[in-house]
């Protein structure tokens, strides 16, 4: 059974990779990823500021948090 942090650590790092996977660093003005698991309950915001790239922000964002939950997923079925 993974500990608390590990999960926090994997959905914030999973969320990250998606949206550096997508923009260039030099794109993103402004990320903030925040990952809270309690009580069994995982909650990931993803926030991407990125206005000189032609991708959808809020698409992104949205990708990385699903990337997180799954990962976490993933973490549980090990």
């Amino acid at each position: 059974m993974p500990t608390d942090d590990e999960v926090v650590e994997t959905a914030a790092s999973a969320a990250e990779n998606v949206v550096f996977s997508r923009f260039d660093k030099n794109d993103v003005e402004d990320i903030d990823v925040t990952v809270t698991f309690e009580d069994g309950v995982l909650e990931v915001d993803v926030y991407v500021n990125a206005p000189e790239s032609r991708l959808d922000e809020e698409r992104v964002a949205e990708d990385a948090a699903l990337a997180a939950r799954s990962a976490v997923d993933d973490l549980f079925e090990e």
